[in-house]
């Protein structure tokens, strides 16, 4: 019996795993899809440069400037392209192009992340006024929010503290000079064909869509980490913090998205593999491995300092991550449980903070 059931269960995997032919097609067209994405990431990092300076204009028309109104701009940004990734990246360009100061673009990155975290929030809400409670998502819209928020704002003080009194000067990186020849060999008649014939704005406009469309090349690329697996393997790990908070830094690494790493841990709270109180530590962890794309576009962007900004916010929010998991993680994960039950108890209470959420960056952007 037992052995008919191992043929039985070989015979299946057989039926389900896809052909050779087809895993070979697969991995060609995964290949493709990756070339074709760094080509087309590296063209918007360099048209989105050349137009910083009409974001610059339209910055000074609205009278953005310092750390603030560029949180609330980039906090703007990512709602409107429901990414927080690509208007991370767009700020360090603007920072090569001269149109953002280092604190300024250290001040939109960080509105980049509230806006992702918005994001699963905001999918949450529709879910709830269709009347499909959906407490996954709901909670994990809620926690994400304000485990963002409880982290990144004393991060953004330590961090800022640390640009201004230049304590991690040193720590800059720019791509070798073989590279920025080849790059310029490549870009720079498109760069100058696009700036001859278009207004900087438009450039700029233009970059931003092709950045979004170089993130969709590599989702399709990038491995997936199904739902399955992590309730196979890694179901049992969330009983401990600080390796629910590796776990976060690992999923978030492979994945280069928040909200595609926190999609996970959706099905595994609706069938009771993770408790909502358990995701907290994986949600900290996903917000500082979010930056590792960030910190590839800056090695790009031909300006040392980018590097610098990108590592601070790494370290930062590593920083304060660590003090709180370490510290009193229970009081600060209860704190967050009790807030998360309050907004979630009524309708009116959730689609109060959302409104009010929605509201921030706009706030934030004209102070």
């Amino acid at each position: 019996m037992h052995v008919n059931k191992q043929a039985a269960n070989a015979v299946r995997v057989e039926a389900i795993a896809p052909p050779e032919p087809v895993r070979i097609s697969r991995r060609i067209s995964q290949a493709l899809a990756v070339l074709v994405g760094l080509f087309v990431f590296i063209l918007a990092l360099e048209l989105l440069k050349s137009g910083a300076g009409g974001v610059g204009l339209l910055l000074r028309r609205l009278a953005a400037h310092g750390l603030v109104n560029a949180m609330g701009f980039g906090w703007l940004l990512a709602y409107i392209s429901l990414s927080g990734s690509p208007v991370a990246a767009t700020a360090l360009t603007l920072l090569g192009g001269g149109a953002l100061s280092p604190m300024e673009t250290f001040g939109m990155i960080n509105g980049s992340r509230f806006g992702a975290s918005f994001i699963v929030l905001f999918t949450g809400f529709v879910f709830y006024l269709r009347g499909v409670r959906g407490k996954g998502v709901v909670s994990m819209g809620i926690l994400s929010m304000l485990t963002t928020a409880t982290i990144y704002l004393p991060a953004m003080l330590l961090g800022a503290l640390a640009l201004r009194n230049g304590w991690l000067t040193r720590a800059r990186f720019g791509a070798p000079r073989a590279l920025t020849s080849v790059l310029d060999l490549i870009y720079a008649p498109i760069t100058h064909a696009a700036r001859a014939y278009l207004p900087d704005l438009a450039v700029f406009a233009i970059g931003f869509v092709c950045l979004l469309a170089a993130f969709q090349l590599f989702d399709r690329a990038l491995p997936r980490v199904g739902s399955n697996v992590v309730e196979t393997r890694w179901g049992r790990w969330f009983d401990q913090p600080l390796t629910t908070f590796l776990l976060g830094l690992l999923v978030t690494s492979l994945t280069l998205s928040v909200s595609v790493s926190l999609s996970l841990l959706v099905p595994l709270a609706s069938r009771g593999y993770v408790r909502r109180d358990q995701v907290i530590p994986y949600i900290m962890g996903a917000n500082i491995s979010t930056f590792v794309d960030t910190l590839f576009a800056s090695l790009l962007i031909r300006t040392p300092m980018a590097f610098t900004i990108v590592l601070t916010e790494m370290i930062s929010v590593a920083v304060v991550s660590l003090i709180v998991l370490v510290s009193f993680f229970q009081r600060y994960r209860d704190a967050l449980m009790g807030l998360n039950s309050f907004f979630a108890a009524s309708r009116w209470r959730f689609t109060l903070f959302v409104a009010i959420l929605a509201i921030v960056p706009l706030t934030l952007l004209l102070l």
